[in-house]
C-alpha cells in the first residue's frame, strides 16, 4: 500500500505539471509518439482521488490480493488444500463428481464471497478516478488501451468466426463428460459443469484429454510422466524454455532473472500468490518471473508463456518509461501463448528429448 501511495504521488506531479504546460493542446501535436506520452502522463487514475480515498483504493487491491491468494479448503478432519498445489492438482487429477465439486465450491466460497463485496467498493472508487481523466468508466479507460474505435465490434467478429468450432469442441466434450459421468450429472443440451474441465476457471481444458482423446491409437503427447522419469525440476524447465529462446536468436535471461526470480513455491511457510507472472523492475537488467513451478507439462508450457513475456520485456527496456509495455493488453499473452504453442508441438516435445517419435500426421 504505501509503495503504491509512493508511485500515485509521483504520477499526481508530473501529471499535473503536464496538464499545466500542455492542456488541451497535446492532442494536436504532430509528432504520434510525444502525443502518446503526453497523453498517458496526463491520466491520473487513482491518483485523481484525495489522500484518504486513494488509501481505501490501495487497501481494497491489497486484501484483494491476500483474499485471493491465501484462500483454503478445510476438510472436516482439519486438512486444508490450498489453491497451489492442492487445489490445482485435484481438478486436473480426480474424476470423482463429488470431490471435484467440493473443490471447486470450497475454494469459489473462500475467495469468491469476501472478495464480492470489497469488489463493488473498488469498482466505485475507479470508475469515479477514471472519470476525473475524462473516461466514462474504469472499462472504457482499459478498451482505451487497444488504439480502436471498432474494438468491440472485431472482437464480436472474431468471436462468431471462432463459435462453430467451439460448439463442436463443446458438444464433443460434453458427450465424452457424459459417457464418463453419465445422465444424472450431464445435461447433453445443457452447459458442462464448470468443475469437471480440469482446471479451477474451466479456462484450459488439456487436464482431462485423457477422457477423450480422440484417436486412442496415436502416440500419447502428455508427457509429463517422461519429465518425472527424466528428474526434470523447476530450474531444468527454465533452462530449455531459455534455450528454446536463445535458438531463435533471442536473449539469454540476466543474471538478475536466476538469482530474483521466485521459480518454485518458497518451504519456509510464507504466503505467496503462486498464480505464474512475469515481472519489469523497469531498470532495464532486472527482470524475474513468480512462479510455483511443478513438473508438468502443462506447467512447462507455462514456463514458456512467462519467459516470453520476459523476452518482449528485454526488447522494449531501452524504450522511454511509458512505451515499457505491451502494445495492448492482448498482446503480451499473444506473445506468450505464441511461445507456448510452438512449443507443444510433437516435432519439438522429441527435440528436447520428451516424445520417443513424432508423428506428424492429420
Amino acid at each position: 500500500v504505501e509503495a503504491s501511495l509512493e508511485e500515485q504521488d509521483f504520477t499526481e506531479l508530473w501529471g499535473k505539471k503536464a496538464k499545466e504546460l500542455y492542456g488541451s493542446t497535446w492532442s494536436n501535436f504532430s509528432d504520434p509518439q510525444l502525443r502518446k506520452i503526453i497523453g498517458s502522463i496526463q491520466t491520473l487514475g487513482p491518483s485523481n482521488l484525495p489522500l484518504e480515498k486513494r488509501e481505501q483504493y490501495n487497501t481494497i487491491l491489497s486484501n484483494m490480493d491476500k483474499i485471493y491468494s491465501t484462500a483454503k479448503v478445510c476438510l472436516p478432519n482439519g486438512t486444508c488444500w490450498e489453491l497451489e498445489p492442492d487445489l490445482s492438482d485435484i481438478m486436473a487429477t480426480s474424476r470423482s463428481y463429488k470431490k471435484l465439486l467440493y473443490a471447486w465450491e470450497g475454494w469459489h466460497n473462500a475467495a469468491g464471497n469476501p472478495l464480492r463485496a470489497i469488489y463493488q467498493e473498488f469498482v466505485e472508487l475507479s470508475n469515479e478516478a477514471y472519470r476525473m481523466d475524462g473516461f466514462e468508466d474504469t472499462g472504457s479507460y482499459w478498451r482505451s488501451w487497444y488504439d480502436s474505435p471498432s474494438f468491440e465490434d472485431d472482437l464480436e467478429q472474431i468471436y462468431n468466426q471462432l463459435e462453430p468450432l467451439y460448439l463442436n469442441l463443446h458438444a464433443f466434450v460434453r458427450r465424452k463428460l457424459y459417457d464418463h459421468y453419465g445422465p444424472k450429472y450431464i445435461n447433453l443440451k445443457g452447459p458442462i459443469p464448470a468443475h469437471l474441465l480440469g482446471n479451477m476457471w474451466a479456462q484450459q481444458w488439456n487436464n482431462i484429454y485423457d477422457m477423450m482423446v480422440p484417436y486412442p491409437n496415436k502416440p500419447n503427447l502428455d508427457v509429463t510422466s517422461t519429465m518425472v522419469q527424466q528428474g526434470w525440476n523447476a530450474t531444468h524447465m527454465f533452462r530449455v524454455s531459455e534455450q528454446f529462446f536463445t535458438s531463435l536468436g533471442l536473449l539469454e535471461m540476466p543474471p538478475e532473472f536466476w538469482n530474483k526470480s521466485m521459480l518454485e513455491k518458497p518451504t519456509d511457510g510464507r504466503e505467496v500468490v503462486c498464480h505464474a507472472s512475469a515481472w519489469d523492475f523497469y531498470n532495464r537488467k532486472d527482470f524475474r518471473i513468480k512462479q510455483c513451478t511443478t513438473v508438468t507439462m502443462e506447467q512447462l508450457f507455462t514456463v514458456h508463456h512467462e519467459m516470453g513475456h520476459v523476452q518482449y520485456y528485454l526488447q522494449y527496456k531501452d524504450q522511454p518509461v511509458s512505451f515499457r509495455s505491451g502494445a495492448n493488453p492482448g498482446f503480451h499473452e499473444a506473445i506468450g501463448d505464441v511461445m507456448s504453442l510452438s512449443v507443444s508441438t510433437p516435432s519439438h516435445l522429441k527435440k528436447i528429448g520428451l516424445l520417443s517419435n513424432a508423428t506428424e500426421d492429420e
